[in-house]
């Protein structure tokens, strides 16, 4: 896998509410991060995320389970899964700023305490950021499908995507993948069946799990007359270490979602 990034930074005008939400929530409800630099041989590692420190109620259950979204796009469905699931935690990552200040103002006015935002790449923060082994699931809930030949090669999964949510989920843990463009969808499913970190949990598409809200962009995608694709793979026992020369971590190094929610 290339460093190609799988987003685009577009310079989106914000609404005054975004703004709004923006300037007065960020410093409470986005995580404070180090600068997600690959590090040299000489840097230090960087600290890594204490849950109990993103969500302070986890110092009194600290089996709660956490789920990393990524590329939350505008929140919607990421805001209706964090009220409908209030025993999980959840961080949205996303790089857009009028998403993020679209998902704020609905933290705020939902008094939404398990949910919290990464507003950074995705894949520096799993390398290096979220303890191995320390999330339940990871979401990616109609992540660009860049159509067009010559851009496929930005999709976000794609060889080395496995791998680095292998590093994050704990045994057990699963990754729920949800796109309306089949030819992704299969490109989906051959990426992660080539794994053997993972085991697709229904041998093929899996049927929509009814806690999943139904986004705009999935609206619009049946609209056009798309089919909706779901995958379920779930993180086998072993470490990536038990498939040393199959890994090769330099080989994803900018990977996100500039995602269609």
């Amino acid at each position: 896998m290339n460093n190609i990034r799988s987003y685009v930074l577009r310079a989106a005008r914000m609404s005054d509410h975004q703004k709004d939400a923006w300037e007065r929530l960020s410093d409470r409800y986005c995580i404070s991060l180090p600068a997600l630099e690959e590090p040299s041989g000489e840097d230090a590692p960087p600290e890594q995320i204490a849950w109990e420190g993103v969500f302070p109620h986890r110092n009194d259950d600290s089996r709660r389970p956490v789920i990393i979204d990524i590329g939350f796009g505008m929140g919607d469905s990421l805001a209706e899964l964090a009220r409908s699931q209030g025993d999980r935690d959840f961080l949205g990552i996303e790089v857009h700023k009028p998403g993020v200040g679209k998902l704020l103002g609905k933290i705020e006015e939902q008094d939404l305490h398990n949910l919290r935002i990464a507003r950074c790449d995705a894949v520096p923060l799993c390398k290096h950021l979220i303890p191995p082994g320390s999330v339940d699931g990871v979401h990616l809930f109609f992540p660009d499908p860049w159509p067009k030949k010559r851009h496929q090669k930005r999709r976000i999964v794609r060889e080395g995507f496995p791998e680095l949510v292998a590093t994050v989920l704990r045994p057990g843990g699963y990754l729920y993948m949800v796109t309306d463009w089949e030819d992704y969808a299969w490109q989906m499913r051959r990426v992660m069946d080539s794994s053997r970190l993972f085991r697709n949990e229904f041998d093929g598409f899996a049927p929509p799990r009814e806690w999943r809200p139904e986004t705009a962009f999935e609206r619009k995608g049946l609209r056009k007359g798309h089919g909706i694709f779901e995958l379920y793979y779930v993180r086998d026992g072993r470490t990536c270490d038990d498939y040393a020369g199959t890994i090769s971590p330099g080989n994803l190094e900018t990977v996100n979602s500039d995602n269609e929610k």
